[in-house]
C-alpha cells in the first residue's frame, strides 16, 4: 500500500489534533447530548482532526462500552467535516478489536496509546504496534510515544513492516531528544505531531513537527488555531505571543505531575456553561480555591 493512499490522513495530522473531553452526567454516565454539542462546537470552530478516546477524553477511565460509544458519536457527529483518529490501547486483543471497530465505522486513523506495562522492551514495543497496524492495514496508525528510552530506529523498523504507520504523536518533554528521535526514525518519512500540546508546539515545530495535539482547544478553538497559523508561517514571535496567552492555563494542567490535566479543561468548560466539571478517579475536580482563576482565564479567551 503506497503512502499516497494516506495523503488525507497525513494532512490531518499536520494540524491542530483536538482531543475532545468526555462529559459526564450527574449519575456518572457519559452525557451523550453534551458530548455531541461539544464536538459540534469544535467543528464549527474550524477544527478538522478529532481524537476520541485520547487522554483528555479520560481513555483509561472509560469502560469498553463507553469507548465504543464515544467513537461512534464522534464519527457520526463529524460526518465528512473532520478526519477521525481513534485512540486504542490496553491488551492486544482489546486494541485490535477497537481498531477494527474504528475502521468499520469509517474512521481513517488510530492512535495507539503508550503501552501501560511495567516491562516494555524496545523490540516488544515494535511487536505490540506491529500487531495492531497489521490488523487494520487500510488505516493510518499513529504511535503515541511517551517513552524516552525508545530509539528512533525502532520506529523505522516498525514502519518497514507496516507502511500504514504514517505519523507519530511524540510526547517526551525534551525538544532536543525529539529532534534526534525524529531524525533517527526519518524526519520526512513520518508526520510528527507535538504530543504535549501548545506549550511544546513552538520548540517541536522548530525541530520538525508539523502538527500538535490540544486539550485547550475544547475551551478556545480560536486560540489553538492562532498558534497553528503562526507556526505554519514560521512566525515564532507570534506563536510565542499565543504561548504567553495560554501559559498559566497549561501550568495549572501540568502541576502535580499533570494531575489536573483534564480537570482544568473541564473546569473551564463548566465555567463557560458547556459541561459539568466532573472527572473520574484517579483524576479529581479542582479545589474550590482554584476554580475562579480557571474561570477568569476561560472568560478572557471567550471575549
Amino acid at each position: 500500500m503506497s503512502s499516497v493512499v494516506f495523503e488525507t490522513q497525513r494532512a490531518a495530522l499536520a494540524d491542530v489534533v483536538a482531543i475532545p473531553v468526555t462529559p459526564f452526567a450527574e449519575d456518572g454516565s457519559v452525557e451523550q447530548d453534551t458530548h455531541r454539542a461539544l464536538l459540534r462546537r469544535l467543528l464549527d470552530g474550524g477544527i478538522t482532526t478529532l481524537t476520541p478516546n485520547g487522554n483528555t477524553g479520560e481513555f483509561y477511565a472509560l469502560t469498553p462500552e463507553e469507548r465504543r460509544l464515544v467513537t461512534e458519536s464522534t464519527v457520526d457527529e463529524a460526518g465528512d467535516r473532520a478526519v477521525i483518529l481513534v485512540g486504542v490501547g490496553h491488551d492486544l486483543p482489546t486494541a485490535i478489536a477497537s481498531a477494527r471497530h474504528a475502521r468499520d465505522l469509517g474512521a481513517r486513523m488510530v492512535m495507539v496509546h503508550q503501552p501501560v506495562h511495567p516491562y516494555v522492551a524496545a523490540a516488544g514495543w515494535v511487536d505490540y504496534h506491529r500487531a495492531i497496524a497489521e490488523s487494520v492495514p487500510e488505516l493510518g496508525v499513529i504511535p503515541y510515544i511517551r517513552n524516552d528510552r525508545l530509539p528512533g530506529a525502532r520506529l523505522a523498523e516498525l514502519a518497514d513492516h507496516c507502511p500504514n504507520v504514517i505519523g507519530v504523536k511524540y510526547a517526551v518533554p525534551d525538544a532536543a531528544r525529539f529532534a534526534a528521535f525524529a531524525r533517527d526514525a526519518g524526519l520526512e518519512r513520518f508526520v510528527w505531531v507535538a504530543g504535549l500540546a501548545e506549550p511544546y508546539a513552538p520548540s517541536y515545530f522548530s525541530a520538525g513537527a508539523t502538527g500538535f495535539t490540544s486539550g485547550l482547544v475544547n475551551v478556545a478553538p480560536a486560540v489553538s488555531l492562532n498558534m497553528r497559523e503562526a507556526l505554519r508561517s514560521g512566525d515564532y514571535p507570534a506563536a510565542m505571543k499565543v504561548w504567553e496567552q495560554i501559559r498559566r492555563f497549561e501550568e495549572l494542567r501540568a502541576a502535580h505531575g499533570s494531575a489536573n490535566n483534564v480537570t482544568v479543561v473541564k473546569e473551564a468548560l463548566s465555567a463557560l456553561g458547556l459541561c459539568r466539571r466532573d472527572v473520574r478517579p484517579p483524576s479529581r475536580p479542582l479545589p474550590e480555591g482554584e476554580r475562579a482563576e480557571v474561570a477568569a482565564i476561560a472568560a478572557g479567551w471567550s471575549v
